[in-house]
């Protein structure tokens, strides 16, 4: 029988196939499809003939390609019905709690804040009717362009991209998107869309700096959203899965979807990897040690000694209190702490405790005093020595090179080096986080703060991955609620997603005085009864930066080592914040970092002109960068100097509080 193209072929069983133009599953015969064109076939599953007239439910053989395999019309039912129950059970997740008003929406705030953004840039467009027609006929044209090239290929002509995806793009990596003249129409389309929108921020004249910066994240944003790789429909990879798994994976996703609502007690907390493998403590922060020392912000933690002498100067880490410090203490393998201890260090490390409501008042100086300054007595307790290298990571360096400041304004001397790990003092150059950062958004989040005494750990881990939501939130999307496979365990990934919450009058304070007013850069800061200034800080610094980094920016980094009074050695490791601070050495080489001369300036490009590139880690530069400052060894330190009575094992009790 004559078949019209796209024609269903109905068999006598209930067995379906999707195909494509590439051909049908191997052992089936499929009338020839259309380039482009995708059908549903059902078959018998019978052999069919060689020749003759083509029976019901057969049609005339292709090649054999690969497929969308076979569709089981009844699995697939009961799968959509379980997809439609998973659904709503999502649906009461997400519900619920503000039926309950345990859980407000910010959507709103936000949604105002996006519309006053975008319309800013319109208003610039389509205030002149020239610029008007401009913006119809840039996009207009690229449309044109891209019509006439599918149609070229259509008819069976050579035919050249309109536009290509960067070949790092892992979400058009399946050879689909351009075999497939559909998707790779789509793919096309959305390309050359992000590309005007793009273009249209970056063309608006007359906006500020930070309104320029906020459209060209939220437009950022948006165009990740809609890309054809995150719909099934508009996905070949998805759709093959869900032919295959007779949307399985749908239902699945689903009910995924609904248990991680129900985990972030109504907001959605992506799961980027399986939870269930980790536990700190258990295969997380291994190193031997114990809590020496505890207050409400902190525990104390010293490491044991793995060998018979150790430096004469002990070396306290100040680690971020918006994450966990076992960032540095991840696996013996990755493990920066233990690499210290089997060095020769005497190993303090602060962790933060993640408070609650009844720490809401915990300012900044009292993080201050009650963190680094009361540490640093703790360790001069139990060691005797009255000097310490220090290391900080992040907003923990920020907190470091505050007390430096504090110390030196009060002429003490007690810290022999600072390390700082990505960590600003400038924030001139700040980078995406300021797009959150103006004065009405503080008064949004210093009124959400004031209900609860904190700010939920939730919104601070999805404003880091919205940064890189690329990488971050929407291939987890896509992997775990459409995939429906539960994502990979990976102990980064774990740690991320392990954050803490931040009292209400500590995190006021550092959005105001450095995101805001950059008052520390500024010499504006006023606390414990001292005036900071940057410049009395005297010690040597090494000011790690790390080139990809989102948070803190290596250009940031460079201009905010100028502040400094003392020999600053500037090192740029690759990789980002996270992976270019904790790099190993050994035999599997991943990154590298730069050397080179005295930090001046702010363009890390001319920098890198006359720097020298190094592979591997950047570890072994610093240990020999505090080796040079001061040597001398000592036979090694019992835990508590038999002055403390250790508390616990570490990594201790604070560290294993979950929001």
């Amino acid at each position: 029988m004559a078949k019209a193209p796209g024609q269903v072929w109905l068999g006598d069983t209930k067995t379906m196939t999707m195909e494509t133009s590439k051909g049908t599953t191997a052992g089936e015969t499929r009338g020839a499809a259309a380039p482009g064109e995708l059908k549903l076939v059902a078959s018998n599953d019978q052999p069919t003939p060689a020749a003759g007239p083509a029976k019901r439910g057969t049609a005339p053989p292709t090649a054999e390609a690969p497929s969308f395999g076979s569709v089981d019309v009844e699995a697939f039912s009961r799968n959509l019905a379980r997809v439609i129950e998973n659904g709503g059970k999502a649906l009461a997740a997400y519900m619920k709690p503000r039926e309950e008003g345990k859980v407000r929406d910010e959507f709103n705030e936000d949604v105002a804040d996006i519309v006053k953004t975008i319309a800013k840039v319109l208003e610039f467009w389509l205030s002149d009717p020239q610029r008007t027609l401009e913006l119809q006929t840039s996009v207009g044209r690229s449309y044109l362009d891209l019509w006439g090239s599918a149609m070229r290929r259509m008819s069976g002509e050579d035919a050249a991209p309109v536009v290509s995806a960067d070949p790092r793009d892992k979400r058009f990596a399946d050879p689909e998107w351009s075999q497939n003249q559909f998707y790779d129409f789509l793919k096309q389309l959305y390309l050359l869309t992000v590309q005007w929108s793009e273009k249209l921020v970056q063309g608006a004249d007359g906006i500020d700096e930070h309104t320029r910066q906020k459209a060209e994240f939220y437009v950022r944003q948006f165009a990740n959203a809609i890309s054809p790789s995150n719909f099934v429909l508009t996905n070949p990879e998805l759709m093959r899965e869900t032919m295959a798994s007779n949307a399985e994976n749908l239902a699945n996703g689903m009910a995924m979807l609904g248990e991680d609502i129900a985990a972030g007690q109504g907001n959605l907390r992506i799961r980027q990897t399986d939870p269930a493998n980790f536990a700190v403590g258990k295969n997380l922060a291994l190193t031997p040690g114990k809590v020496i020392y505890q207050n409400d912000l902190m525990q104390l933690i010293q490491y044991e000694s793995t060998t018979d002498e150790v430096f004469k100067v002990p070396l306290l880490i100040v680690p971020p209190w918006i994450n966990k410090f076992y960032i540095l203490d991840l696996t013996p393998e990755k493990s920066f702490i233990k690499w210290c201890v089997d060095r020769g260090f005497t190993v303090f490390v602060i962790s933060w405790v993640n408070p609650d409501a009844a720490l809401a008042r915990k300012s900044f100086e009292e993080y201050m005093k009650e963190g680094p300054l009361t540490a640093l007595d703790v360790v001069e307790q139990v060691t005797g020595e009255k000097k310490v290298h220090t290391i900080g990571y992040c907003v923990g360096g920020t907190l470091l090179a505050v007390t430096l400041a504090w110390l030196a304004a009060n002429k003490k001397n007690a810290v022999v080096s600072a390390t700082m790990f990505a960590a600003q003092v400038d924030f001139t150059y700040a980078g995406d986080l300021k797009i959150f950062v103006d004065e009405e958004r503080i008064k949004q989040l210093e009124a959400r703060m004031q209900e609860t005494g904190y700010l939920e750990a939730s919104r601070m881990a999805n404003t880091f991955n919205m940064l890189r939501s690329n990488d971050l939130i929407w291939p987890y999307v896509v992997n775990n609620y459409l995939k429906g496979k539960k994502p990979y365990p990976f102990d980064l990934l774990y740690w991320n997603s392990d954050a803490t919450r931040m009292p209400a009058a500590n995190h006021s304070f550092y959005l105001r005085n450095c995101y805001l007013n950059n008052r520390l850069a500024k010499g504006e800061i006023e606390l414990a009864g001292a005036k900071l200034k940057l410049s009395k800080v005297k010690v040597p610094i090494y000011n790690l930066a790390t080139r990809e980094d989102h948070i803190a920016p290596a250009k940031s980094v460079l201009y905010g080592s100028q502040f400094f009074g003392g020999p600053v050695r500037y090192v740029l490791a690759g990789s980002g914040h996270i992976a270019g601070v904790i790099n190993p050495p050994g035999p599997k080489i991943k990154y590298q970092y730069w050397t080179g001369d005295a930090p001046k300036g702010d363009d890390v490009d001319n920098w890198l002109e006359t720097a020298t590139e190094h592979p591997g880690s950047w570890w072994p530069d610093w240990l020999d960068w505090i080796r040079s400052l001061d040597d001398e060894k000592v036979p090694a330190r019992v835990i508590g100097g038999g002055q403390l009575e250790p508390i616990e094992d570490a990594p201790g009790a604070y560290v294993k509080m979950r929001s």
